[in-house]
């Protein structure tokens, strides 16, 4: 059966959905490191903030919400402003089906497009999520035993980074989200990668 695939920019109005695929992550793995599924309103907010200067991508699946991908700051200072931490969630089943590789090459477009040098996710370790990034070209850089603690024992983190850009003595200036044109990101969006 052949099913239809959108790739969009998500919106805060999605946060019910969203959070519908995200909530078994928090409750039952330890995948994400939060302890409490967040609230609709707050993760609405968190989206409204990611937008403001990264793509924050849901997947549809015949029309409802299969997943979510997006980007944020690798860190606060200025000196890492072409640097952007990736995260993904897919609702329980899709995995191995390719929406994940679907999503993360749309992002990690657009994030091309806004001249970010290198994507970077962390990763609780172990597990599936390592593999996924590899067969998208990231290479581990660094593990962090013993550094989460979750459902009652410690859990590895390691770090993973894919370059998109040659680092150069004086990059392209970051290109906020919102600034890209919007033909350039239905291009990405719609190119069935």
């Amino acid at each position: 059966m052949t099913h239809k695939i959108c790739i969009r920019p998500a919106a805060p109005a999605d946060a019910p959905a969203l959070l519908d695929v995200y909530a078994p992550y928090v409750r039952q793995t330890a995948i994400t490191f939060e302890y409490d599924v967040p609230t609709a309103e707050e993760f609405a907010g968190r989206i409204a903030r990611t937008l403001a200067r990264y793509p924050y991508l849901a997947a549809e699946v015949d029309g409802g919400i299969a997943g979510f991908a997006y980007a944020a700051p690798f860190h606060a200072r200025a000196a890492y402003g072409w640097d952007a931490e990736l995260s993904i969630y897919l609702q329980p089943g899709l995995q191995r089906h390719r929406l994940g590789t679907r999503l993360y090459r749309a992002l990690l477009a657009l994030l091309h497009a806004q001249n970010v040098v290198s994507a970077y996710a962390c990763i609780t370790a172990p597990g599936p999520s390592i593999a996924f990034h590899e067969t998208l070209g990231f290479q581990k850089v660094g593990t962090f035993p013993r550094t989460g603690w979750k459902f009652e024992c410690w859990h590895d983190v390691v770090w993973m980074e894919l370059p998109l850009r040659q680092r150069v003595t004086a990059p392209e200036p970051f290109v906020p989200f919102p600034d890209l044109s919007a033909e350039l990101v239905r291009h990405i969006l719609n190119d069935p990668i």
